[in-house]
């Protein structure tokens, strides 16, 4: 007969956990937040040390209702939500509610969901930690208090349903202050000079350096001109051969923001797509009779690079059994900690090394299954030796010319048989020159000028501003993948070939608060609110003391805004097309997917269309239809026939104009990583080489 509840967030979670417990314990979900503040007020008495009003979260009634039910018919009731400060608060508000007694350790905690991880946490319960609780608290009310004030204001000055928040608008203007970096950019002009060169009959190539010892940049025809003057029918001459043995470390096991990050350029995931599938992997899955579900990852919101002990143990022995001695990490690597990290849990890695992605790929999704692979690789990769490559600089003289040639090689592979962490330009592959000596006489094979100019900095990718995010302290681990989600939803940034660009919409809201809420926007002042948060957390600071810091000039600020801030004309942009069912002129308006069209006579005409783009090319199947640019569901570009659905002709591939030479079929463009993009036929073996 069960005599103990336990309560926790999910239903997988409930399952997983209640294997491990056995016959005596009942195990419940609570499907999340169970208490909120109320959507159709602030909910904060401001005057009364910002006492919340908590009401239940619509359609919760009956879990709670199933829960108490539950709880009157057992002797011990522990709360196990996650361990982080939301899961503390929904554990204080489970407790508050279910009416048990706080003064008793009820509060059961693990950064992992596996038999002995469990079994080990309920030996040792404790009380609530209302230090988390208020940290929670007071991050939330501080939020309500910002959305809440001036989200009413830009209803009423610019259009309805906008909204503000403390840590979006600070992502936003990261985005447009960006977008005016690229726009006030003066690219610059300079040149470079590459000569092939050849060595016992192997070609390499080696770049100007200067002259003599001295580097010199190139800004101009002129100066190229100059080093050919110079360096005319000289005979190019091996100066100086440098060769270094380095050492490579391997990455850390991620934390949540890097695993974001590494999921978006590796697996094209976007962020909350990662934070879903490793929220399935940690809360456990079936993998058969043999363990059945179980958690295959630890905890995945954390900022620490920490790893426990008895995982360091289990991968040196894989590592040892698999690779072999040499590729055992002799001691363990010292990380640099983040100044913002709490360290409150053990960096994200799998709950069993041993549990390779091999092994339990027929139990996972093809999703799941990348990201517990890359993990998986991860984690090991931090515990096995550095690589060790071979490096080699070889300075050229052509009469006072320098050039120079660098390569390097893989002497001792170490981590790198496992796993390379990406970056966001491509990871560069590793290059080595022919045998050179000093001296030595090289032949030229040919020599080639380019003219280039400085580019702006790059546009935000959801991996870059994650990293952005960070770096400067803004927002914790859990809050990256919902605030990235919410601005793109209001409109006021759009994802457009990967790379976020403010809208119209966003930069009227940011030019209006940077007048009347700077301090909102400040980088510096929300990481200071972040720390105050931690300083809650930490016990060191009184949570209403530090809303009522914050809150006395915010009132000011609203006040003045209210009355000052001038009303703003958003007018929709024109289109060349006309509604075919009242004949007004159609504009352009941006929704959670993109922009489409709609009729200017809203509301009296509700038309809308997708905007379509022709590629100029005739659709194949049916011979009458144009080919045009879609997006599939999951914003996917592919392409159709604008005759659809009375053609059904569809191609993941970029169809081109011309036809193939060999079968007179179409042709499409294909687009690989690192080959760039190349030209095939669709129907025979018909190819031409990528344009990188």
């Amino acid at each position: 007969m069960a005599d103990t509840l336990v309560i926790v967030e999910s239903p997988a979670k409930a399952k997983t956990i209640g294997k491990y417990l056995g016959s005596k314990y009942i195990v419940k979900a609570s499907m999340g937040h169970v208490r909120d503040l109320p959507k159709s007020q602030t909910g904060v008495d401001v005057s009364n040390g910002f006492e919340p009003k908590y009401i239940t979260i619509r359609g919760k009634g009956d879990v709670l209702k199933a829960l108490k039910d539950a709880a009157k018919k057992v002797k011990k009731v522990y709360l196990a939500a996650d361990p982080d400060r939301e899961g503390e608060a929904i554990a204080w508000h489970l407790a508050q509610y279910l009416g048990l007694d706080l003064t008793q350790p009820l509060r059961v905690v693990f950064n992992e969901i596996t038999k002995d991880a469990i079994k080990e946490a309920f030996k040792h319960p404790r009380h609530i930690n209302m230090d988390l609780v208020n940290a929670q608290q007071a991050r939330r009310i501080l939020d309500r208090l910002v959305g809440y004030n001036i989200s009413p204001i830009l209803w009423k000055k610019v259009r309805k349903g906008l909204s503000a928040g403390r840590v979006q608008s600070v992502t936003v203007k990261l985005i447009m202050d960006r977008e005016r970096e690229i726009q006030q950019f003066i690219p610059e002009e300079y040149w470079t000079i590459a000569s092939k060169l050849i060595s016992n009959g192997k070609e390499f190539e080696a770049k100007f350096y200067g002259y003599g010892d001295e580097k010199v940049e190139l800004q101009t025809e002129a100066d190229v001109q100059e080093v050919y003057k110079r360096m005319a029918d000289q005979p190019y001459v091996v100066q100086k051969v440098t060769k270094r043995e380095r050492k490579r470390n391997p990455a850390p096991p991620f934390i949540t923001s890097s695993l974001q990050q590494e999921a978006a350029r590796k697996l094209n995931f976007r962020t909350a797509k990662t934070m879903r599938i490793a929220q399935e992997l940690y809360e456990g899955i079936d993998v058969g009779n043999k363990e059945g579900a179980v958690g295959l990852i630890t905890y995945m919101r954390t900022d620490s690079t920490r790893i426990s002990v008895t995982a360091q143990e289990e991968a040196k022995e894989y590592i040892l059994e698999k690779f072999g001695a040499e590729y055992v990490l002799a001691e363990q690597r010292t990380q640099a900690k983040n100044e913002n990290a709490q360290d409150a849990h053990e960096a994200i890695r799998p709950t069993a090394v041993m549990r390779t992605p091999d092994e339990i790929k027929e139990f996972l999704s093809r999703d799941q299954l990348r990201l517990y692979r890359l993990i998986w690789e991860r984690f090991l990769a931090s515990q096995m030796s550095s690589a060790v490559l071979d490096t080699m600089s070889v300075d050229i003289a052509a009469g006072d010319v320098t050039f120079r040639a660098t390569g390097s090689k893989v002497k001792f592979p170490g981590f790198m048989k496992v796993y390379i962490e990406g970056n966001d330009d491509g990871t560069e592959e590793e290059s080595f020159l022919p045998p050179i000596e000093e001296g030595q006489t090289l032949e030229q094979k040919e020599i080639e000028p380019s003219q280039h100019f400085t580019q702006p900095p790059p546009r935000y990718s959801e991996a870059r501003l994650v990293k952005t995010l960070e770096e400067r302290g803004i927002g914790r681990p859990s809050t990256y993948a919902p605030t990235l989600e919410t601005v793109q939803k209001r409109g006021y940034v759009a994802l457009e070939e990967k790379r976020f660009i403010p809208t119209e919409l966003g930069e009227i809201v940011i030019t209006l608060m940077e007048e009347f809420f700077p301090e909102i926007l400040d980088v510096e002042f929300t990481a200071h609110m972040e720390n105050g948060l931690d300083s809650i957390e930490e016990g060191i600071a009184n949570w209403v003391e530090v809303l009522d810091a914050f809150y006395g000039d915010f009132a000011k600020r609203v006040s003045f805004a209210e009355e000052e801030m001038k009303e703003v004309e958003l007018k929709d942009e024109e289109s060349d097309e006309t509604c075919e069912l009242c004949g007004r002129v159609m504009v352009y308006k941006l929704g959670r997917f993109g922009k489409f069209l709609a009729c200017s006579g809203f509301p009296d005409c509700r038309n809308t269309k997708p905007i379509v783009k022709e590629i100029g090319v005739k659709c194949p199947q049916c011979e009458t239809g144009e080919i045009i640019e879609r997006k599939s569901k999951k914003s996917r570009i592919f392409y159709g026939c604008n005759q659809y659905p009375e053609c059904d002709f569809v191609s993941w591939d970029k169809p081109i104009s011309r036809p193939c030479p060999k079968c007179a079929s179409m042709l499409v463009e294909k687009k690989r990583k690192k080959q760039g993009v190349s030209v095939a036929c669709t129907k025979c073996d018909y190819q031409e080489e990528a344009d990188s």
